[in-house]
């Protein structure tokens, strides 16, 4: 780990799975792993003032070097103090260097040895993204942890295609690797490859080769089906190096987490509680309650029960008003309350961890939950 205010341990593994319980020193405070990131893409988690984010939980937040490099600038956030002081959050920040973006936002992508050439999706306006400049993007920015320029591409491609971008993608770290300036903030490899775990294992080897401080599984949750990225994880996390934190990126599905951490994930990022929660969907114990339904017109009872989130001091009957209403209190709300179960669920992960019972607690969370999703089945199919 870089020298300055890094330094990672695990504390614990699970006696019967691989799930770690570790932390991560940073020079803006200590985190507690495993860790789910809420995604702050422009500096801000979507309709969250900082105060209720603190209240989640939610130690960590993610920001993209993508986006605020076309909005408002990589300039203008330094000038106002780097990118702590312009959103106001006090704990650490991860920046992802936009790889993804490119490949999801951007328009008229071109993808050369030398660099990604695009247009922005906001303004039709012409960039160039090379790894040196995705590097000089993030220290000025001043996050956390950085992450190496990636060349992801969608599944599924042919494979010579994600040959390619996985071999580019250990190109461009090692350019990353050399332009990293900055004593204070950790710089993350980044492994593709596709489903194809050999390329992965091949990519991981030589990424460890450069000795990154952390290192990243992408180009997962691009089209593939759970089970194919299970099987990617299976061969692929329980070959990271032991010693450092070991991050999914993307993937956020609750029984995907607890699966991932099972093998020895750390960290974790995904827009999926809070773009949820603005479709008016919550995730609670019992699964998913999509508070639109009319079943929830006269619900006197809180999303869930025990929670102490703004949103279930409040009934589902009114929250289901203020959906129906288009009042924006209500995906503020509903997104409060994805953040707190995700961070109450980490958390619950991080005790079971330390009492050598974490995987009771994955098949008791997903009995309920697919209990849940059965009877959701049933009820449609019988109308």
């Amino acid at each position: 780990m870089p020298e300055t205010g890094f330094c990672f341990q695990v504390h614990h593994v699970d006696a019967r799975t691989g799930a770690r319980r570790s932390s991560l020193h940073t020079p803006h405070g200590l985190v507690q792993m495993p860790v789910f990131m809420p995604v702050g893409s422009q500096g801000t988690v979507k309709g969250i003032e900082l105060s209720l984010l603190q209240a989640t939980g939610t130690q960590m937040i993610l920001a993209n070097a993508y986006h605020l490099m076309l909005r408002p600038g990589v300039e203008v956030v330094a000038a106002l103090g780097g990118l702590h002081r312009f959103c106001g959050w006090p704990g650490p920040i991860l920046t992802d260097s936009g790889g993804f973006q490119i490949y999801s936002l951007a328009q008229r992508t071109q993808i050369t040895e030398q660099a990604a050439w695009f247009r922005s999706h906001i303004d039709g306006r012409a960039w160039e993204l090379s790894p040196e400049e995705a590097i000089r993007i993030q220290e000025a920015l001043g996050s956390d942890i950085a992450m190496v320029l990636d060349h992801v591409v969608g599944l599924p491609s042919p494979p010579e295609l994600v040959q390619e971008a996985a071999y580019r993608t250990v190109r461009w770290a090692q350019r990353c690797k050399q332009a990293a300036c900055r004593s204070d903030q950790a710089l993350f490899g980044i492994i593709q490859g596709g489903l194809d775990v050999k390329l992965r294992l091949e990519c991981l080897a030589r990424l460890v080769e450069l000795d990154f401080d952390g290192y990243a599984i992408g180009g997962l949750s691009v089209g593939e089906t759970p089970e194919q990225m299970r099987q990617v994880l299976q061969v692929v996390v329980p070959a990271m190096p032991a010693d450092k934190p070991r991050y999914l990126m993307g993937v956020g599905r609750p029984e995907d987490i607890l699966d991932a951490i099972a093998l020895g994930v750390d960290m974790f990022d995904c827009v999926l509680p809070t773009r949820n929660g603005r479709n008016g969907w919550a995730f609670t114990d019992h699964g998913v309650i999509r508070i639109r339904n009319h079943q929830y017109e006269r619900d006197e009872r809180p999303l869930e029960e025990g929670c102490q989130c703004p949103a279930c001091q409040r009934s589902r009957g009114y929250l289901r008003h203020l959906f129906l209403s288009g009042e924006m209190l209500g995906p503020v709300l509903l997104s409060l309350h994805n953040i707190w179960y995700y961070q109450r669920l980490i958390g619950q992960a991080r005790q079971a961890i330390e009492q050598d019972r974490f995987l009771e607690f994955c098949l008791e969370k997903k009995r309920h939950w697919q209990k849940e999703a059965d009877w959701e089945k049933q009820t449609y199919s019988e109308k």
